[in-house]
């Protein structure tokens, strides 16, 4: 059976969505496959998201991941809005959520730590809900 993937969506692809691809691959890689992507994009990961995700979890986003388009990501299953208070593209999927997370961009280091948290919890309880098949027709 194929694993599900899920999309994580922000505007900028630069940080919040960032933050949870990585997170997502660390925590969930076995229930479903993490992608992300923007609307529009940085030239480059946020600094400062990159370096908690480093601190917390030991991963070097500089070197695993990149900004991306919406249209560079293959067909998905689910989508993660990550709370950008932007109209998302309607991508065919068949799940959609919202995280409704703040952009802790410019902010301080807790408060990077608090949405990296907030998104790992998050990404746990996504693969919990979609092992349970709670969310529909992902493991069809």
């Amino acid at each position: 059976m194929m694993k599900p993937k899920v999309a994580f969506i922000c505007v900028h692809n630069s940080c919040r969505s960032q933050m949870a691809e990585a997170i997502g691959r660390l925590f969930a890689s076995d229930v479903f496959d993490s992608y992300s992507a923007g609307t529009e994009i940085k030239t480059q990961i946020n600094q400062d998201a990159v370096r908690i995700v480093k601190k917390l979890y030991s991963i070097d986003m500089n070197k695993t991941q990149h900004p991306k388009l919406i249209g560079d990501m293959p067909d998905v299953d689910v989508v993660v809005t990550m709370g950008c208070n932007v109209s998302c593209p309607q991508l065919p999927v068949k799940h959609r959520e919202d995280r409704g997370l703040d952009d802790p961009s410019g902010k301080s280091d807790e408060e990077f730590i608090r949405v990296a948290k907030a998104i790992e919890e998050k990404v746990k309880d996504l693969a919990w809900r979609i092992k349970k098949g709670q969310i529909p027709k992902c493991l069809s």
